[in-house]
């Protein structure tokens, strides 16, 4: 009898299951589950110039903060005054960002083998404003590697400019329009041989007013003369850049803007830095850009530095 009534018992437990709502996650399912967030370490430099330029700490808890609150999935943190003295926050790092001064003082510049490290394991590695500028020899070549470019002394220069810019198209520049901002936009820069794996973003030809300043290690040089006064060479004050195999496949950008804090409120100016974040930590920026909200002028206020 029991024999008999077997097919009648599985057919009642499953119909039961149903009425109480139990499944069974089918492969497809699983796959479709939400991927964890990718983790963004920002690394701000220590206090630096006058009120209002060079605000790393408040620059980078607003970008952020942006990040945080825009529904990809990522996670944003904030490394204080250079680099961290506890380097595990970097463990699990999808990518990296540096806004600090450079030159001598770079964070970075008594840690390269850690920074190859990182970007070995395939994250991205992205630097702002003065966070391009490292000294020749082997800091150079690590960020000719690492992120395709950089500012190179008695070879770029940094005045303050009006560069108008038509965005290439990329999906750094997703959701962003033309647009034109005085900024101390450094060029000239020192790129990879060829440009191999350097995409550039933003690009002007700078006027000659951008070469008033007589010859020095930032200011001026033959070489950068010749090329933007004689033979009108556009420069590339953002660009992306897509590493090798053999330099860990990660990606990376350079950002020359970001002196002023106030250009953080300027929509296309913030955007394209986003979009260039979530790029390098392997996100896909949406269609229109990375969602971000103008910052109010509290919020521009919050987090400056003591000067």
């Amino acid at each position: 009898m029991f024999g008999n009534a077997r097919p009648l018992l599985i057919a009642l437990a499953c119909a039961a299951a149903a009425v109480i709502g139990f499944t069974q996650q089918s492969p497809a399912e699983a796959d479709a589950a939400p991927a964890s967030k990718r983790k963004i370490v920002f690394i701000a430099g220590r206090p630096s110039h006058g009120p209002g330029e060079h605000e790393h700490r408040a620059g980078c808890m607003l970008l952020a903060d942006h990040l945080n609150r825009s529904g990809l999935p990522v996670e944003a943190v904030v490394v204080t005054n250079g680099w961290p003295e506890d380097e595990s926050v970097f463990d699990g790092a999808a990518a990296v960002v540096i806004y600090a001064d450079g030159g001598g003082g770079h964070p970075a510049i008594n840690h390269l083998p850690k920074l190859r490290q990182i970007a070995n394991s395939g994250a991205g590695i992205g630097c702002i404003h003065y966070g391009v500028e490292i000294p020749k020899g082997e800091p150079g070549n690590t960020f000719l590697d690492l992120i395709g470019g950089y500012f190179e002394t008695d070879w770029s220069v940094n005045p303050h400019w009006d560069a108008s810019f038509k965005p290439a198209k990329h999906e750094i520049s997703r959701g962003i329009d033309d647009f034109k901002i005085r900024d101390e936009w450094y060029y000239h820069m020192r790129f990879r041989e060829g440009m191999e794996g350097v995409t550039p973003i933003l690009s002007d030809l700078p006027g000659p007013e951008t070469l008033v300043r007589p010859n020095g290690p930032h200011s001026g040089n033959p070489h950068v003369r010749a090329a933007v006064l004689e033979r009108k060479e556009i420069q590339h004050v953002m660009w992306a850049y897509e590493r090798p195999e053999a330099l860990g496949k990660g990606r990376a950008f350079g950002f020359t803007g970001g002196h002023f804090h106030k250009n953080w409120q300027h929509d296309d100016h913030r955007g394209i830095v986003l979009n260039a974040i979530a790029w390098i930590a392997g996100v896909d920026v949406p269609t229109d850009g990375v969602p971000t909200k103008t910052p109010t002028d509290e919020e521009m206020k919050a987090n400056l530095d003591p000067k």
